[in-house]
């Protein structure tokens, strides 16, 4: 059983090896909502976020001749460096099954804490496939990265620490892949102050949670698709999904593009990088329809490389209409290209990309195009500058920008 015995010894067990995450005031995101609201920010935690709390208070509760025949589990990455990093602490052998699509920062971390990494499978639901079948052929202690009450009840230590911080909050929203820490978070909430809501936030498209509350069993999608990554989650926990039932006050999907321009929110505002997954309940919080609440979203994690970050960045100033292409047609002669530049920096746009092309009509002399590339300060702005090159005579159209960046 979770009791409120067990979530007090494990905030006291978790706090030999977390770090203090106070909570972070948002005014950008409160002006947005027309809320209080303030992050708790996992993602500045030793490992990049909170899953170092279940597997550490998860390892405490192990016997001793449990932990000699090694540890192994299946993750996504960040539950995969929390184990690591707690067995290094109890000097334990760590195995860790990791997807073949996990990021190169993930996999590195977590051979850096000492463990052993294995690479297989697509998504999260492969891997742990393959790693109790290792456990059970090798005698490994398996450690599920949410389906495990001891696990879960670790996770819930955040909300010891929100309660603590912020007693008078309304709303805490966490995210969820498959719900060991919502149902950590949500189960304490309850016992401390059942009036307290606690939404859950999945991706759209990795929605299991949803799909088994609206069933009231556990069900398997046939497929995930999603760049939030760590909640990529075929199937929830079956042991912990009674306390979601009981404790969840409700689900919110969250679209791909949605965490992309979230993404550009939080770096910009507030100077964080926080991982796809973790960008969950602040992308929510649009869709959460009450005003004048003190509201707590959880980020989950930080653990991003370079790559899938700079991806992001890109695509979350395309959707802004802070970068855009147009493709202009002009005839082959000199000075044309001065007079559209001239156009563009009358209205402040901010070329950053030209491609010429000679051979898209057989008669040069009639028509070449002209793919600018360009910085706009919003949609409005981007939208002024087309119109200002359709009244200059040179039909512009709009395609998708590629290797800006890159």
């Amino acid at each position: 059983m979770m009791t409120l015995e067990k979530f007090e010894e494990a905030s006291e067990i978790v706090k030999q090896v977390t770090l203090e995450t106070k909570l972070v005031y948002s005014d950008y995101f409160s002006k947005m909502t027309g809320n209080k609201v303030y992050f708790k920010p996992e993602n500045m935690q030793m490992t990049g976020a909170y899953k170092l709390r279940g597997a550490y208070y998860k390892i405490s509760t192990l016997s001793e001749e449990e932990r000699k025949k090694g540890l192994i589990t299946a993750s996504a990455g960040n539950h995969a460096q929390g184990v690591a990093y707690a067995a290094k602490a109890y000097g334990c052998r760590a195995v860790i099954v990791m997807p073949t699509t996990t990021p190169l920062i993930k996999v590195n971390r977590t051979k850096g804490y000492g463990a052993e990494v294995i690479l297989y499978g697509d998504v999260y639901d492969e891997a742990c496939a393959y790693a109790l079948q290792k456990a059970e052929e090798e005698g490994f202690t398996f450690i599920h990265p949410f389906d495990d009450l001891d696990v879960a009840t670790g996770q819930g230590t955040i909300a010891m620490e929100i309660f603590k911080e912020l007693p008078t909050v309304d709303y805490i929203l966490v995210p969820i892949g498959g719900g060991g820490l919502a149902t950590g978070v949500s189960t304490l909430t309850k016992l401390l102050n059942p009036k307290i809501k606690v939404i859950g936030v999945e991706p759209k498209g990795a929605a299991c949670m949803q799909a088994s509350l609206e069933k009231g069993e556990v069900v398997t999608l046939p497929s995930v698709n999603t760049i939030a990554d760590g909640t990529a989650v075929k199937t929830p926990g079956s042991q912990i999904f009674p306390y979601i039932q009981e404790n969840l006050d409700g689900i919110i999907t969250v679209p791909d593009e949605e965490l992309i321009v979230t993404f550009l929110d939080m770096v910009e505002n507030h100077k964080m990088i926080v991982e796809n997954s973790g960008l969950l309940t602040a992308a929510a919080l649009k869709q959460l329809d009450v005003r004048n609440k003190k509201i707590v979203a959880i980020l989950s994690g930080g653990n991003m490389d370079v790559i899938t970050m700079s991806s992001v960045v890109q695509n979350g100033l395309i959707q802004r209409g802070r970068i855009f292409t147009v493709s202009v047609l002009l005839p082959d002669k000199p000075g044309e290209l001065v007079k559209v530049s001239q156009i563009i920096a009358e209205l402040q746009g901010n070329i950053i990309k030209l491609e010429h092309n000679q051979f898209v009509s057989i008669n040069r002399n009639a028509a070449v195009e002209l793919r600018i590339t360009m910085e706009a300060f919003g949609m409005e702005h981007k939208e002024e500058i087309v119109e200002a090159l359709d009244v200059g005579g040179y039909r512009p159209k709009l395609v998708q920008p590629k290797g800006i960046y890159m």
